[in-house]
């Protein structure tokens, strides 16, 4: 079995991106990790090939600025980076620049791979996913955060990425999936509350980049509120060991009182049915559990 990584990255360092942490936690599954580079203008092109990892492969893009509405960029520069995944590789494991697999999961998702890899309906592996807030001790619990999104696709050239690459498609449709016993560790929202306004501040021009009119009310904000936030709740695992650099050199403080929730009254009643249940009611999924 062959798999291959592979991610895309432009101004980890201005934006303040664990690239680094989501790329060597990956490198123990994969035979090669493709990694395509934007054009940067803060060292993020050194920054990786300071891993020094004979696996990673580089690649150069120069990034449409143009295709600034709903975060259609982040889908094509998927697609660049998963197109220079090599033929013979079975799996592409998909890991974007804020995420992290943690090295207790390692054995799951390889087994995974192990069981499905000659089984053509299976066409990825939908992983759970915990969302960090503020700092590394809270966690979204929330429905605005999505709970599973696939990680690992068949390398099958009709796959791509869907929308704002949160997800994929097969020719335009769901993907059929089976779960993994294993999480991915979003910590795109885990930075120094300035990193963070920076970060926003761009990433509202991907997204709203063509609306002019949004665009001139839009206010660019110097310091992120972490208060703003409907619901969180205290984290009581481990994170990644490629993480622990980054957490030992956290340089701000970020408490919340977990009691607190700011829901409307739907929200409310669903958020009560789905800490009893289990359930979410309603939930959005970007594929098909088989």
């Amino acid at each position: 079995m062959k798999v291959s990584g592979f991610t895309f990255v432009r101004n980890a360092v201005k934006y303040d991106y664990p690239v680094v942490a989501s790329i060597r936690s990956i490198l123990p599954l994969c035979d090669e990790v493709i990694v395509s580079v934007g054009n940067s203008d803060d060292g993020t092109l050194e920054l990786i090939e300071s891993i020094g990892s004979p696996k990673i492969r580089i690649t150069h893009s120069v990034w449409d600025d143009s295709l600034k509405e709903g975060g259609r960029i982040l889908a094509v520069e998927t697609d660049k980076a998963f197109a220079h995944v090599s033929a013979d590789a079975d799996w592409a494991f998909y890991i974007q620049a804020d995420e992290v697999v943690h090295e207790k999961d390692h054995a799951a998702i390889l087994a995974a791979m192990e069981k499905y890899k000659d089984d053509p309906k299976v066409e990825g592996l939908l992983f759970k996913y915990m969302h960090f807030f503020g700092s590394y001790d809270y966690i979204g619990d929330s429905r605005v955060w999505y709970q599973n999104e696939i990680r690992v696709i068949r390398n099958d050239k009709n796959i791509s990425s869907y929308r704002d690459a949160q997800g994929f498609r097969k020719q335009g449709e769901k993907l059929h999936v089976k779960r993994v016993d294993a999480s991915m560790y979003h910590y795109g929202w885990v930075k120094d509350p300035e990193a963070q306004a920076r970060k926003l501040n761009n990433s509202f021009q991907m997204y709203h980049g063509r609306n002019e009119e949004r665009m001139k009310k839009r206010v660019p904000i110097e310091q992120f509120d972490y208060g703003v936030v409907d619901s969180l709740a205290r984290f009581t695992g481990t994170h990644p060991a490629v993480m622990q650099p980054r957490i030992n050199e956290k340089n701000w403080k970020f408490e919340h009182d977990i009691s607190r929730k700011k829901f409307s009254f739907k929200d409310s009643i669903l958020y009560w049915i789905e800490k009893r249940t289990g359930r979410r009611l309603f939930d959005y999924r970007n594929y098909k559990i088989i």
